[in-house]
């Protein structure tokens, strides 16, 4: 990246506040503020795949849950594979949208094994960013957000995941455009976030999000980044 396209905002991104300079800045207050920013886990990619369409629209712990009562009741993936979409939807429900999730599930495992010839993502680890991204999207049902978060957790690649707690503070912020969907957030917080640093601002703007820039209403007076915020005024 040329130093001028480093200190201006990538098109389309959240104005004057969306450069890199600024990113910076909001990283390194919120690892004084939080400490050490690590992913919340890291997995064999296939668990972390499945793990991440169970968390989709619940909580870590019910997601948690939900992919050890799985793996309970299969312990095998080929078993998932075989078995009524009812029983997988039983052994899951206390994830939510069971009925929605099993199935996309038993679709991805299968189409795998299709691919692979078993149940094994290894071949992500011999593929580029952008290779392994394109994988896992191409697989049913698997989005640009799941896809970012097995390429953060489980493989340990440069990738920031938005989820509802990223996206709010993102656009809270002025870092994308306040009417940007997740996907375009996405895209425009890639472009935006110096390399090595993606995978640390997720978890700091997770963190964030859940502690202090709630929704609907943040708590600005407790936020070490009021004074950077567009937002605050609002709200102090």
């Amino acid at each position: 990246m040329s130093p001028r396209a480093a200190s201006a905002s990538p098109a389309g991104a959240g104005g004057s506040n969306a450069t890199t300079r600024r990113v910076r800045t909001i990283l390194n207050r919120l690892r004084r503020h939080f400490g050490d920013l690590v992913p919340p886990r890291a997995a064999d990619p296939l668990d972390e795949l499945i793990l991440t369409v169970l968390s989709q629209h619940t909580s870590d712990v019910n997601a948690d849950r939900s992919f050890a009562a799985l793996r309970s009741a299969f312990p095998r993936w080929d078993r998932v594979v075989s078995a009524r979409t009812e029983r997988v939807a039983d052994a899951i429900r206390s994830g939510g949208l069971a009925n929605s999730k099993a199935p996309r599930i038993q679709a991805i495992l299968q189409e795998i094994r299709d691919r692979e010839g078993s149940f094994d993502l290894s071949v992500l680890r011999r593929l580029s960013d952008g290779e392994a991204r394109d994988y896992l999207t191409s697989l049913p049902g698997v989005g640009p957000k799941t896809a970012a978060v097995v390429l953060s957790f489980a493989l340990g690649r440069d990738a920031i995941p938005v989820d509802t707690h990223v996206h709010r503070v993102a656009r809270r912020l002025g870092l994308v455009p306040q009417k940007a969907s997740a996907e375009r957030a996405g895209q425009l917080l890639h472009d935006l976030v110096p390399d090595g640093l993606r995978t640390p601002l997720h978890v700091a703007l997770i963190r964030l999000g859940r502690e202090i820039c709630k929704a609907p209403v943040p708590r600005c007076r407790q936020c070490p980044l009021r004074d950077l915020c567009p937002t605050a005024p609002r709200y102090l």
